[in-house]
């Protein structure tokens, strides 16, 4: 049994990062959702915004609702180093492998300076429980980013394309491969868009993105 220690939320000793009653408050996402993008929709079917204009990624699986208190615990990760959420957050989305068959498993890249400054890429740290499930590697020299761009929680949805045109560069010829990409949060699913595309571009003939927390719209 692991040593006991405090709930990373509400500070109660107990053997897990969260203690059972934490755990069993974090927000969870409407059961029907868009297949593709995992906005909630009537029963499960594909929204009218992915149907009008199909994102680069095929499909979107994610643990939570991007509110309080995940919101809390992933600023607690990335921005103060509490990487046993990290842990915890792969271990959850672990569970979401079942029938998942990819041929890589990629974090979303982060650019280098952003590394150097933050000290870890959040993806990769989320993505070794999942790569642990699956019984693969991480591929972490796959898809790169080559520009270090402004926040994209500060844009609006015009601007945020535009922010990441030209971000990523894929190494590799992926030749019909179907790949896994990791992050931690998807928003307005930009950043996973473009990502996909440019996967795609080189050969990818499958992407799902595996996400922590859905922002839902207001």
């Amino acid at each position: 049994m692991p040593l006991p220690q405090d709930c990373l939320l509400c500070a109660v000793p107990c053997h897990d990062t969260l203690c059972p009653d934490c755990a069993g408050e974090l927000p969870k996402l409407p059961p029907s959702r868009c297949p593709v993008c995992a906005l909630p929709t009537s029963q499960g079917e594909t929204c009218g915004r992915c149907l009008a204009g199909p994102p680069g990624f095929d499909a979107t699986l994610a643990a939570f609702r991007y509110a309080f208190p995940v919101d809390k615990l992933i600023h607690a990760f990335k921005y103060g180093h509490r990487l046993i959420a990290g842990t915890y957050f792969g271990r959850t989305l672990a569970g979401l492998t079942n029938g998942l068959c990819p041929d890589l498993l990629l974090p979303m890249p982060l650019h280098p300076e952003r590394l150097r400054q933050r000290g870890f890429n959040q993806a990769v740290e989320i993505a070794r429980p999942v790569a642990t499930a699956l019984d693969m590697p991480i591929s972490t020299d796959v898809c790169i980013r080559t520009r270090d761009t402004p926040p994209q929680a500060d844009l609006e949805l015009k601007e945020r394309r535009k922010n990441l045109r030209n971000a990523f560069h894929c190494t590799q010829d992926l030749g019909g491969r179907r790949v896994l990409l990791v992050d931690d949060v998807m928003t307005t699913g930009t950043s996973a868009d473009e990502c996909a595309r440019i996967l795609k571009l080189h050969g990818a003939a499958h992407v799902t993105v595996m996400v922590v927390a859905r922002a839902l719209p207001r």
